[in-house]
């Protein structure tokens, strides 16, 4: 790697951890390209980290103490109480939940800040296409200027879910819709104070707790992440499907970015925020006013390998795995350590990077199984979640996640 000229695709996390990747283990002139002109740190939404990840990434060098965190030990499961008005819902089961949430924006900036002042991180720039060869690659570029084209020795495609670089590598690979929908929002914690429920507990919702609100075809996750500033914002994500005859036209990978979304998903939102959830936790996600609101479509996929030839692939370019799974970012930030690892090893053994290439797949292809395991059972063929117990929930999670890989595999080595 000693000199190496490396092109990163993508300054998002992924990116900024991939180009960190590249830096410590020699590379020479180190070039990020990101589409987007604006402030990614503004970002809000939330990501949890399992607390053996957490350990193994700061190992590493990804995470550390000092990236705003909030430590979670407990997920509580509740359903709407014979749709009654008890606040909170019935408890159907209590279990461990030992992760670390953190908020993407100051994620991300911890991460940029990382990067030594050699790395050219450019903004506003779009690689339109990727042309490999042996020795290398080529980038055709747009923004800032006129189109050109730029050769590197290596591109690391960390471009997320609408990658051109896995285009280039593998042209093939074609991504499908689950058939359900993520709504997502964060609240200030200070906004829930007006949440004053008849029956309502003085502390309904400890810091360390996450929620899973369960009901028939989807559930809600809520927990707490740092807000940037010193204090906490409520994340919340709820899964479902769309409501029946609306068109949205998601065969082709897409988001619905705040503002956008239509009346029809606004209502349904409220619809199962009002009739389906227990009334705090529906209250909840109505204090998230609708321009904030925004929704992620369900895809997943993963590309065979995550090398061909002088193109690498990290992150959401090589695997998108359901959100289910709890370990997004901890895949994208495991990708960075072990290609940090792989180049590193690059000069003693020729087939590193291949071997980074096949083993980071096989990551890939079991988040994305355990993905949809977890979909089938959360969303798409949920069990009577009013009938269940602490047992009948224990006996559903186990068959969902039988692997045990909820919140990332193992990074080996």
């Amino acid at each position: 790697m000693d000199g190496a000229e490396v092109a990163v695709v993508g300054g998002s996390i992924a990116g900024c951890a991939t180009a960190l990747a590249a830096h410590r283990a020699g590379a020479g002139r180190i070039t990020v390209h990101e589409r987007t002109a604006g402030h990614l740190a503004d970002r809000g939404v939330g990501l949890a980290v399992h607390d053996a990840r957490y350990a193994e990434l700061a190992a590493a060098g990804y995470l550390d103490a000092g990236m705003p965190w909030v430590q979670l030990t407990t997920r509580r499961w509740y359903v709407r109480d014979g749709w009654s008005a008890a606040p909170l819902g019935r408890l159907i089961g209590v279990m461990p939940f030992p992760f670390r949430t953190y908020c993407w924006g100051p994620l991300w900036r911890e991460l940029r800040q990382r990067l030594p002042g050699t790395v050219d991180f450019r903004t506003g720039v779009t690689v339109r296409q990727v042309v490999g060869a042996a020795d290398g690659a080529e980038l055709h570029l747009d923004g800032a200027g006129p189109a050109r084209t730029e050769r590197f020795d290596l591109v690391i495609g960390a471009d997320g879910y609408r990658s051109v670089v896995r285009d280039a590598a593998f042209p093939g690979i074609r991504t499908g819709f689950a058939g359900y929908l993520a709504w997502r929002g964060a609240v200030p914690a200070e906004r829930l104070t007006a949440l004053d429920l008849p029956g309502l507990p003085s502390d309904p919702w400890a810091e360390e707790d996450m929620i899973y609100a369960v009901f028939p075809g989807g559930h809600v996750v809520v927990y707490r992440i740092p807000d940037g500033n010193g204090g906490h914002r409520a994340n919340w994500v709820l899964y479902t499907a769309p409501p029946a005859g609306v068109d949205l036209a998601l065969d082709t990978p897409t988001s619905l970015p705040p503002g956008t979304l239509t009346e029809d998903l606004h209502r349904h939102l409220a619809h199962v925020a009002d009739e389906l959830l227990p009334p705090y936790w529906g209250g909840l996600i109505r204090l998230t006013p609708p321009q904030e609101c925004f929704i992620q479509p369900m895809y997943d996929f993963t590309a065979p390998c995550y090398t061909a030839g002088r193109l690498v692939l990290a992150g959401d370019a090589a695997t998108v795995a359901r959100p289910h799974t709890g370990a997004g970012a901890v895949k994208a930030l495991q990708d960075a350590a072990a290609l940090e690892a792989a180049l590193r090893a690059v000069a003693e053994r020729p087939d590193a990077l291949e071997a980074y290439g096949t083993e980071r797949g096989a990551a890939g292809r079991a988040m994305v199984e355990l993905g949809r395991r977890l979909g089938h059972t959360l969303v798409q063929r949920t069990p009577q979640w009013g009938t269940l117990d602490q047992a009948g929930l224990d006996a559903a999670w186990a068959a969902a996640d039988g692997s045990g890989a909820f919140g990332g595999r193992e990074l080996k080595g």
